[in-house]
């Protein structure tokens, strides 16, 4: 169902049809390379947001997720890019492990050379059109930079189920200020 007043309506349902068996595919040619069993997973046109695919283990159940409205806005790309992306990742899970390895690491790397598509980690689209959820953001500082959360992370810090650390010194993330506090 369209969102109201949102010019881009969501893939069709042939369109999505072209998508699961797009991931599919992908999923077979790597069980042909790696000479291993992967089960089909569900495949899923729920996602909002600014992502265009997203893989996701939760309470053991693996599903992919695809953003039916940017898929609507970009489709050949995601298409060709976002599908074995997010296949990469089931694939590096199922082989590696996700605690094992980096999201975008080398595992990953190699898969997407599998796949012959070029593993780049993020796509740079104007969503205008899109809808998607902004959230509030917050300013954390590490040993060497800033960062910015989103209140979904902002929360889990404050309720103390979770903390974050800098990617590149280690050090773990401390609450600066609101960004709205910062102007």
């Amino acid at each position: 169902m369209p969102l109201k007043n949102n010019p881009i309506q969501p893939i069709s349902v042939t369109q999505q049809d072209r998508v699961t068996q797009q991931t599919h595919h992908f999923i077979e040619s790597a069980a042909d390379y790696y000479n291993q069993s992967f089960s089909d997973i569900p495949v899923l046109f729920d996602l909002t947001g600014k992502a265009a695919g997203m893989y996701r283990v939760k309470a053991g159940q693996s599903v992919i997720r695809y953003n039916p409205y940017v898929f609507a806005k970009y489709f050949d790309d995601n298409f060709n890019e976002t599908i074995p992306h997010e296949v990469a990742h089931y694939v590096t899970d199922v082989l590696f492990g996700l605690r094992n390895i980096r999201p975008h690491g080398n595992e990953w790397k190699s898969v997407m050379q599998v796949f012959g598509v070029a593993a780049n980690r993020t796509a740079n689209y104007d969503l205008t059109g899109v809808p998607f959820r902004q959230y509030q953001k917050y300013i954390y500082r590490c040993a060497c930079q800033d960062y910015e959360l989103t209140s979904r992370r902002h929360n889990k810090v404050v309720r103390g189920t979770g903390h974050y650390l800098c990617r590149d010194c280690g050090s773990k993330l401390l609450f600066v200020k609101n960004m709205e506090k910062a102007g």
